[in-house]
């Protein structure tokens, strides 16, 4: 109400007065507009609630002018101080848009209106004046003016027309240059002005489309100014433009692809009068096209096979049926290979073969080609010359006592290797190794003896590495390995002590227990040498120092390499205690339904309580636990101890949801997996509705067939199966069908950037689809903030887990989680 002057008392002009204020700084804080005074004669300032807010200031900051011009982007200082002195010089209002520093230091934009209050000498009392926060205004203004010259200088043609006198109302540059009209001109027609062939009829069906369904895809024919014609591609969506019913048009000029089609229409004439065989059959298999050359090679009249299976003449013997053929040719239109193919009486040929998809005139496949030349001839040649080369090349490269490379292959791929390893920033070893006391079986026994032993050798030798890893003799009892893409060096240890291991056992030769030790050097790619005689000079020079060890043991070039080798050995040590003396304890992480923040399981995660360096995570030593096999008795262990505790929790009236295990595959494929874990089961009292497996994608897709056998027997039993790690791995959706899954697991990699990185959002969309429409259950690991749940919620994945919810928590802390759910 206003303020009666007459009849209110103080105090109630006061309280209307307070009333108004108050309406007044809502009013502000909508508007998002501050309101400021400063008293020209103390210099004192007064700010309203909003401006500190603009400013990011705290409202008991004290505030003058001096503080204002500092908030102020430096450059805009002056000016506003000159437009400060104008309004006292001239009393009139001022105006000024200028950018500001906020207190969190980003720069914002702001409109500064003020004017000079005089007293009753008509001296300046005070200015008063607003500010305005207009950042995100001038961030659209920007935005508006960027994307208006994406389009106006974009090189397809953009239209928009009005759909009731299809006249234009907007071209863009790209529609001037490619039909040599102004803007002015373009903007004094309609389509049927540079569409001379279409018809009213087809106007009306694709207005009545629009209508419909507000978007097509056509093609139509432009003339331009010069009367020259060019075909166009036209995606058109209706919209709304200065209150007019319009529609915008995207033309691409097609030319060269009408061209081409064209082309292609004249070739098919040739096709039938060409000596090779051209077949076309539909996207069933059947034939429906068989020229001259096809009469020739096969023998089949066009009469006789037109309308048959292309199954008549394609061999059952090949690596692809021909339905798997048509999958891979609608992913990647055309392919080339060799193919065995039946003529008329079954006589099998080898041809080379090369198939590419038919499209009709919308694009869409409707069938198949394939050009075909009979190679059997060619073959056979081929592989007598394969086999002469083979021979040739492996007496000039092979030793012929072992069949191992020789000196000169050796050099060869060690050459290979450094080049290879360059590349791709890889590491790899040279092995250099001596047999110790073959010079006295040698001599002793007779060369006849030496030479079964050196063949032994060369058996056990090649038995511990790689099929990618080169095992050499370069002559006498000298042998060396080039153990390729090199993960760590504990990875080249563990090759080396296998390879003492298993030399220092008796070789047999008639009768004879004969022992042999090996003596090993270890040079090491790029660290020691990065060519090949320094890397062979410095192995040999570590093997020799293997031989001043005491022989039958191994050293490295470099001292520190050898104390890291010890050391991983004196961690297997370890590990092989803690698991007799039950160091393992498992850590629990939640996994949620984001739609109720309710857990709904956990998985079991394992720590190891060294005696000596306390609490280690898992990355310290599983990959030694699969490496040597321990995962087996580990995973055992884990599982033992998590089921017990879901048991307890349940009987204790809690609810933890299902149990989540990591299962790796030397586990999945022991002989006595299933019958250890029904027995451990039903030992604990654990129910298999409890209980969800996590394989690794990886890991399954190493030997799918028997993966696919081993989890339908468990699946069978109830128990969940979940895809861990989704994504990163090889899938083949083939046998992702075929597998026995109920979830699939999206890896923290994908999550862990979003909504930053559009490729991840991109990707996790794709597998939330996939798993959609496969029926199976979707979980995210690694989820850490709100906007990466609300992203994953959003597009249909509600089960969570990640340190948005909680990290892995030793049972003592989930206990108090359940006790609150």
């Amino acid at each position: 109400m206003p303020i009666d002057i007459e009849h209110d008392d103080i105090k109630t002009a006061l309280k209307k007065l307070k009333a108004r204020e108050s309406i007044l700084r809502k009013l502000e804080s909508i508007s998002r507009l501050g309101s400021w005074e400063v008293d020209l004669k103390t210099q004192k300032s007064t700010w309203s609630d909003m401006s500190y807010e603009i400013y990011g200031l705290d409202k008991d900051t004290p505030v003058t002018l001096e503080l204002f011009f500092s908030l102020l982007v430096p450059q805009y200082r002056e000016n506003a101080q000159l437009k400060l002195q104008s309004a006292l010089e001239s009393g009139n209002p001022v105006s000024y848009q200028c950018k500001a520093i906020h207190s969190s230091g980003k720069h914002i934009d702001i409109l500064l209106n003020g004017q000079v209050v005089y007293d009753e000498n008509a001296k300046p009392s005070k200015l008063l004046g607003t500010t305005q926060d207009i950042t995100e205004q001038e961030a659209n203004k920007v935005q508006a003016q960027e994307l208006s010259q994406v389009i106006q200088h974009s090189s397809n043609e953009i239209y928009i027309i009005t759909l009731d006198t299809l006249e234009y109302l907007y071209v863009n540059q790209g529609a001037c240059d490619a039909l040599g009209y102004t803007e002015k001109e373009l903007l004094c027609m309609n389509i049927k002005d540079i569409n001379p062939y279409i018809k009213d009829e087809e106007i009306l069906q694709q207005r009545s489309l629009l209508e419909s369904q507000n978007y097509m895809l056509n093609r139509t024919i432009h003339r331009r100014k010069d009367k020259s014609t060019y075909s166009v591609q036209s995606y058109l969506h209706t919209i709304s433009y200065h209150n007019k019913r319009a529609c915008v048009i995207f033309d691409t000029d097609i030319s060269d692809i009408v061209a081409l089609e064209f082309q292609y229409k004249k070739q098919a004439k040739v096709l039938e009068y060409i000596h090779d065989s051209v077949i076309s059959i539909d996207k069933d298999g059947y034939i429906t096209n068989w020229n001259k050359g096809s009469t020739t090679l096969f023998e089949y009249t066009q009469e006789e096979i037109v309308g048959k299976s292309i199954a008549k003449i394609y061999d059952i013997d090949n690596e692809y049926t021909f339905e798997e053929l048509f999958i891979i040719l609608n992913n990647q239109g055309n392919l080339d290979i060799e193919a065995y193919m039946l003529k008329k009486e079954s006589h099998r040929i080898i041809c080379d073969l090369s198939l590419s998809v038919s499209r009709d005139e919308n694009n869409n496949i409707d069938g198949y080609i394939g050009y075909l030349q009979d190679i059997t001839a060619q073959k056979k040649t081929e592989e007598l010359l394969k086999q002469q080369t083979q021979l040739l090349e492996k007496q000039a490269h092979y030793d012929i006592l072992t069949g191992l490379p020789n000196r000169t292959l050796f050099k060869d791929r060690l050459s290979q290797a450094i080049i290879i390893s360059k590349r791709n920033r890889n590491k790899f070893a040279l092995f250099f190794i001596d047999l110790d006391q073959f010079k006295q079986i040698n001599d002793s026994l007779g060369h006849h003896i030496g030479d079964e032993v050196l063949v032994e050798a060369a058996k056990r030798l090649h038995s511990v590495i790689r099929e990618e890893d080169t095992l050499a003799r370069l002559g006498g009892d000298e042998f060396t390995i080039i153990l390729k893409d090199l993960q760590t060096i504990q990875n080249t240890s563990v090759i080396a002590k296998k390879i003492v291991d298993i030399m220092k056992e008796p070789i047999v030769i008639n009768n004879h227990n004969l022992y042999v030790t090996a003596s090993i050097g270890i040079s090491i790619y790029p660290e020691d040498a990065t060519n090949e005689p320094n890397l062979i000079k410095f192995a040999d020079v570590a093997m020799y120092k293997a031989k001043d060890a005491g022989r039958n043991n191994f050293q490295f070039y470099s001292s520190d390499m050898t104390s890291q080798a010890f050391e991983r050995v004196v961690l297997e040590s370890s590990l092989r205690l803690a698991i007799k003396q039950e160091q393992f304890i498992v850590y629990y992480q939640p996994q949620y339904d984001a739609l109720t923040d309710t857990i709904i399981g956990m998985e079991a995660l394992i720590r190891w309580q060294h005696p000596s360096l306390g609490l280690t995570l898992p990355i310290k030593f599983i990959a030694l636990a699969e490496e040597t096999g321990l995962i087996i008795e580990i995973d055992r262990l884990v599982m033992s101890m998590a089921m017990k505790q879901f048991t307890l929790w349940y009987s204790q009236g809690f609810n933890p949801g299902v149990l989540s295990l990591n299962l790796a595959m030397k586990q999945l494929n022991e002989v006595d997996f299933l019958t250890h874990l029904l027995e451990t089961m039903q030992a604990i009292g654990f129910k298999t509705q409890w209980l969800e497996l996590e394989v690794t994608e990886g890991q399954v897709m190493k030997n799918p067939e028997s993966s696919i056998t081993t989890l339908n027997t468990i699946h069978d039993l109830g128990i969940e199966i979940a895809i861990d790690d989704f994504g990163t791995g090889y899938s083949s959706l083939a046998y992702l069908k075929k597998l026995p899954l109920d979830k699939l697991k999206i890896d923290r990699a994908f999550v862990k950037d979003i909504p930053e990185d559009e490729d991840d959002m991109a990707i996790t969309k794709a597998i939330i689809a996939l798993a959609k429409s496969l029926n199976f259950k979707l979980i995210a690991e690694g989820v850490e903030t709100q906007e990466q749940k609300d992203f994953l919620v959003k597009n249909g994945c509600d089960l969570i887990q990640g340190y948005f919810y909680s990290p892995p928590l030793p049972v003592e802390e989930i206990q108090k989680l359940l006790k609150h759910s």
